[in-house]
């Protein structure tokens, strides 16, 4: 059983530290987005703090226009952050790429405790190594090659100009166990494991190095990441022992897949938050979806991220992989949508609505598409026909038309003289001169009026509607 060294700095009891540590390689897609969400509402819950690492040592792959976008994309969904980019603290920086001597300290300490050796392997050698072990039913690890050579050795290797990598020397016999927040009690044998690298061959640090070490070092108390790291989490405890620095408690939530099983990811195109941002959708519906995704809660109404916090249960996390639903996305975005604010609904639709829309005819527009809309998209079509010239008609709206005839249209004519944009007025001049009632009075205002059979509650969008307008549209059929 692995126990932490003597010389670790005990956890003190206290507010939760999560954080969020994203490589700048693609944008924030909805998987990754979970994740954040879901390390956010473990801090609040508990009144602590969440901090946001950009781990950039992948200098080959790492963009700084993605860093931009990322940062860009957790602010719009409302996902703070305590301490990260542009909130320094005494624990940062927090970019990987700005913590080389931090990393350099800790290598120096473990090559004086004989705990790394360099490694000269080329990856031809390891891939060899690797078929090699597939084929005689093994399971591929690192075959230990330059794990004993001398320092002789070592040096002429040098001479031939060759770069080393370092690898950890992962001790024999032992078996490295740990409670996992998500999966319980989980375990591993070092003999299974393998020497791994920690420093690649460029003098970068390793993701299972630098990962651990600065979350021990920035105060991590829990994390929670996807269960493809649940291998990393043996290595890492190992290499935080061997340095004496506290490790947080770790726990592996599900995968989130897609429509077809795959999971989420952006080597494979998944659709980011910005892809789904760009279609109109609003942050409370992604949150609200990828809240119920993998965690079990009683609470079913659109909840804000307080709201979240206070439900938000790490026992509550599932094992089974999640499946995207966009379906139970664009439910969760018509529930937004019927919450959003007037000012909040014009915002959402400035760049469907008229340029220099007055207020009353923008809030009449509002009134009568919202509950009929869940994307701008959407609301496209009903700008046209609102704030257009005369509409064409469909088939349905046609037959309404025909079967009302010219004396209709000539009573809706008066109406519309005698009242403007007012709906009653209109259908009570019509209804006095015809009888008519019900689907017979309206249908055919309707159809007069917007061209179509169907659609949002008629009295508002008429409010809409130019002034003058109303009389001109049913003039054309009188």
């Amino acid at each position: 059983m692995i126990i932490p060294d003597s010389t670790a700095p005990a956890r003190t009891a206290g507010p939760p530290v999560t954080r969020f540590a994203p490589s700048p390689t693609g944008d924030v897609h909805l998987g990754n987005a979970r994740t954040a969400l879901f390390n956010l509402l473990l801090a609040r819950r508990g009144g602590g703090r969440f901090l946001l690492r950009i781990e950039d040592t992948d200098t080959v792959r790492s963009r700084e226009n993605y860093r931009e976008r990322q940062l860009e994309d957790l602010r719009w969904l409302g996902l703070e952050w305590d301490a990260g980019p542009g909130r320094e603290d005494e624990r940062g920086p927090y970019r990987q790429s700005e913590r080389t001597a931090l990393y350099e300290r800790y290598f120096d300490q473990l090559a004086a405790a004989g705990a790394v050796y360099p490694c000269f392997c080329s990856p031809l050698e390891l891939e060899v190594s690797r078929k090699a072990q597939l084929a005689s039913g093994r399971p591929p690890r690192y075959a230990g090659t330059c794990r004993e050579l001398s320092a002789e050795q070592q040096a002429a290797r040098r001479a031939q100009g060759i770069s080393p990598t370092l690898r950890f020397r992962v001790p024999p016999g032992e078996r490295v166990e740990f409670i996992d927040l998500v999966r319980g009690p989980q375990s591993a044998l070092t003999d299974d494991i393998g020497d791994f690298i920690v420093r690649r061959a460029d003098g970068a640090a390793a993701f299972f190095f630098s990962n651990a070490v600065d979350d021990a070092c920035m105060g991590v108390t829990q994390v929670l990441r996807g269960e493809d790291h649940l291998a990393n989490t043996p290595r890492q405890l190992l290499v935080l022992r061997s340095l004496g620095l506290a490790p947080p408690e770790y726990g592996h939530v599900s995968l989130l897949l897609d429509g077809a099983g795959a999971p989420l990811s952006k080597r494979h195109g998944a659709a980011s938050v910005r892809d789904y941002r760009a279609q109109g959708y609003l942050a409370s519906a992604i949150l609200n979806h990828l809240f119920r995704l993998g965690h079990s809660t009683a609470e079913h109404g659109l909840l804000g991220l307080e709201e979240m916090a206070r439900a938000f249960d790490p026992a509550h996390l599932g094992r089974a992989p999640a499946h995207f639903d966009e379906s139970q996305l664009r439910g969760w975005q018509k529930e937004a949508v019927r919450h959003l604010t007037p000012d909040e609904a014009r915002r959402w639709l400035r760049d469907v609505l008229p340029a220099g829309l007055d207020e009353r005819p923008a809030s009449a527009f509002l009134e009568a598409v919202l509950p009929n809309v869940e994307l701008p998209a959407d609301a496209r079509a009903w700008v046209e026909v609102v704030f257009g010239g005369p509409p064409e008609l469909d088939t349905a709206a046609s037959g309404f038309i025909r079967d009302a005839g010219s004396g209709y249209f000539a009573a809706a004519v008066r109406g519309a003289e005698a009242s403007g944009n007012d709906l009653r007025a209109i259908a009570g001049a019509i209804r006095t001169a015809t009888g008519r009632k019900g689907a017979a009075l309206y249908m055919p205002l309707r159809a007069a009026l917007t061209g179509r059979a169907e659609g949002p509650e008629l009295a508002p969008l008429l409010k809409a509607i130019p002034a003058g307008q109303v009389r001109e549209r049913l003039a054309r059929f009188a």
